[in-house]
């Protein structure tokens, strides 16, 4: 039978996220194994991310998808996550039309960011961003595989080679050429990723883990990796690439069941803790989350202090929560656990016992715990275990303070699967309960512009205000608009910002129903709708402190005013071609133009000269990692402004009446591939520059 057809997919949901953290991050909620996190900004949840966005991711991330279904165990199954980024930052945003229920959202991806110190002396333009690369790119010495690097693939060669000189290609390969396989379609994914080169790859773990040393040496994060991508292509381009059947699966629990009994599957180590964390996801794309709940349980109860400088098996341990969370869809594991329920006693041990987390950058690991411990009193013959669980954890913690993640997670799934029983838990009014907590200062800024705020100084409300009012004459200039396009209605924006990146980590899912593993969000709703109220959720940037700044504020305010005045109907319409090239390259234009900054990171891309214009015409929040998205955006949309501006003015004409295909023409048709050559000519001038 083709994988997965026994799940109902549901539209996926689009946004800015990814990814970092993880949603962020994206952003999506097709469910089937997770896309690359430093990869694809499209629905997927949240994981260890680059700037997404989400999600990534969402794009869920993170992510425009509306009508999510309710929080139940059959839900539609959740996208897969794709290969980890080596860390960084979720500092971008997203945007989408509606919020996400809580059985769609991701657990928390690994705080991404170190603490400035407290003279400001290293304060940045962007979040600082701890480097974790790989162990096996470190040992091979070759590129980097964070977002925008390319390394040297030919997808062609995986699908001409089978058996041991498939094997020999793979483990010979640095894991950011694996990474570039979870974007293959067509007749390159079938080569690839056809039932028996998967075999052939699970059947090479196998016999791998009997001599598995640790490390990278052997080629066993790519084994993996490749494992991972081939049933992330197989989710999205499931005809491109065949049927996968028993053989498969055997084959697949073959290999993990050798690895998780190696020797040294277990030690605490970053060089083993890459291909552990591989594997741990791995798990959940291969639909084995029941098979495997012993490793979820080790890998818990093994934390301890002795990890807190090993990325990788901090990585590791967090991927158990993905495993849980996702687990929930297949109804083998619910009846796993209802058989055996000890991994509930674990998550609330591991809660409890590791609340001294919360107030650092490990937080997620408690958060999680909580957060995925009561995902499980949905299920009606668990919830005499999971009730007094979830409420020691509640009592344990505080709606406000440094225990508030716990709190609020925990709080959030009582009420989404137990709400008849809030007053059991004290969470009754949940939503309404928190605004009033946590976002007491409110601003008119215009008839237009309203900021909620978790706290702000009146001079700090001022700034924000006239930085966004001074904006909309700036745009208008820009764009060239005669006013809003027909049928929208979004005469007015609320601005909510809460106080820094943990405080919306903590309080915006719940409150809004975004991940939040990116640098804020953009909820445009229906714009025809009578009575609409488009809102963005942003947060200070506490790393430039005691400097006061809304972290993505005139990039998210500039989606608010291109979606009136610029592209026809809600956020779904608008990306029902490519069109991301314009939608964020656009809003990157105008935060840093009207600003007068200089886009360092873009400019630093330009010498590198990755794309071509034409390609970047067909960039997509599933094929586009954050330097695509972001920088290259802003790369091309700054080139035609300056040498083609009558074509800008043809696509704008287009995409203000919503004729999304006559745009497409005129770019991929008309412009083609006509002006590659002068946008690479200019790209060495805007290098230097």
């Amino acid at each position: 039978m083709i994988r997965n057809s026994r799940r109902r997919r549901t539209t996926p949901l689009l946004g800015r996220t990814a990814g970092a953290a993880a949603l962020a991050l994206l952003s999506a909620l097709t469910l089937g194994p997770l896309g690359p996190a430093s990869g694809p900004l499209g629905p997927r949840p949240a994981a260890a991310a680059d700037r997404t966005p989400a999600h990534a991711a969402a794009r869920h991330p993170a992510g425009a998808r509306l009508d999510t279904p309710s929080p139940t165990a059959d839900s539609a199954r959740l996208p897969e996550p794709g290969p980890m980024t080596a860390g960084g930052t979720p500092d971008t945003a997203g945007r989408r039309r509606d919020g996400l229920d809580a059985a769609h959202r991701a657990p928390f991806a690994a705080t991404p960011r170190t603490a400035a110190p407290a003279d400001g002396s290293a304060r940045t333009a962007t979040p600082p961003r701890p480097g974790h690369p790989r162990p096996s790119m470190r040992r091979a010495g070759g590129a980097d595989d964070r977002p925008g690097s390319r390394a040297e693939c030919a997808p062609e060669d995986f699908g001409g080679s089978t058996g041991p000189a498939l094997v020999d290609l793979i483990t010979s390969s640095t894991t950011a050429c694996v990474n570039t396989l979870f974007s293959l379609t067509g007749t390159d994914a079938r080569g690839a990723f056809r039932e028996e080169q998967m075999v052939t790859v699970a059947d090479a773990l196998r016999t791998g883990s009997a001599g598995y040393p640790g490390d990278s040496s052997t080629g066993m994060p790519q084994l993996v990796l490749y494992l991972r991508a081939g049933y992330y292509v197989h989710w999205y381009h499931g005809p491109d690439v065949g049927e996968y059947g028993p053989a498969l699966t055997a084959a697949v629990q073959g290999g993990l069941d050798a690895f998780f009994a190696a020797e040294h599957a277990w030690d605490v180590t970053d060089a083993n803790g890459e291909t552990l964390a591989e594997a741990v996801t791995l798990i959940d794309s291969a639909e084995q989350n029941a098979r495997y709940l012993g490793v979820v349980t080790r890998l818990l109860n093994g934390y301890d202090s002795s990890y807190d400088d090993k990325w990788w098996m901090l990585t590791a341990v967090n991927n158990v929560y993905t495993v849980l969370w996702r687990g929930h869809q297949l109804p083998e594991f619910v009846d796993a656990v209802r058989a055996d329920p000890t991994v509930l006693t674990t998550l609330h041990d591991f809660a409890r016992e590791h609340l001294g987390l919360l107030d650092g950058e490990r937080a997620h690991l408690t958060a999680n715990a909580g957060r995925e411990l009561g995902r499980f009193v949905q299920h009606t013959a668990l919830r005499e275990t999971v009730r007094p669980q979830l409420r020691d954890l509640l009592d344990a913690t505080s709606m406000t303070g440094p225990t508030a993640q716990l709190w609020v997670g925990v709080a959030e799934m009582a009420d989404a699967y137990d709400r008849d029983n809030c007053a059991y838990y004290g969470v009754c009014d949940l939503r309404q309960r928190l605004r009033e907590a946590v976002l007491a200062d409110r601003d008119e800024c215009s008839a237009s512009i309203t900021v909620t705020a978790q706290s702000m100084a009146a001079g700090d409300f001022s700034a924000a205000c006239t930085s966004l009012n001074g904006q909309d004459a700036w745009f208008h200039d820009v764009a060239g608009d005669r006013g809003p396009v027909a049928d929208d209605r979004n005469t007015r924006i609320e601005v909510v910002v809460f106080d820094s990146s943990t405080d919306y980590r903590t309080y915006a899912g719940v409150l809004f129903g975004i991940d939040t593993d990116n640098g804020g969000m953009y909820l445009e709703g229906d714009p025809s709708a009578e009575g609409n109220l488009p809102r963005f959720i942003a947060y200070e940037a506490e790393w430039q402190r005691p400097d006061f700044r809304i972290w993505n504020l005139n990039h998210e305010y500039t989606h608010y005013l291109d979606g009136r005045f610029d592209m026809y109907g809600d956020f779904e319409a608008g990306v029902s071609t490519p069109t991301v090239w314009w939608i964020e390259g656009f809003a990157e234009y105008v935060s840093y133009g009207y600003r007068g900054l200089p886009y360092e990171e873009a400019l630093e891309e330009a010498g590198k000269k990755t794309y071509t214009l034409s390609e970047l015409f067909d960039t997509t929040y599933e094929n586009g990692d954050t330097t695509r998205v972001y920088r290259w955006g802003y790369l091309a949309v700054r080139y035609m402004f300056a040498h083609h501006p009558g074509d800008v003015d043809t696509v704008l004409a287009a995409y203000r009446t919503g004729d999304w295909a006559a745009a497409r023409r005129h770019l991929k048709e008309t412009i083609g591939t006509r002006y590659d050559a002068g946008f690479a000519s200019w790209l060495d001038t805007a290098a230097k520059n």
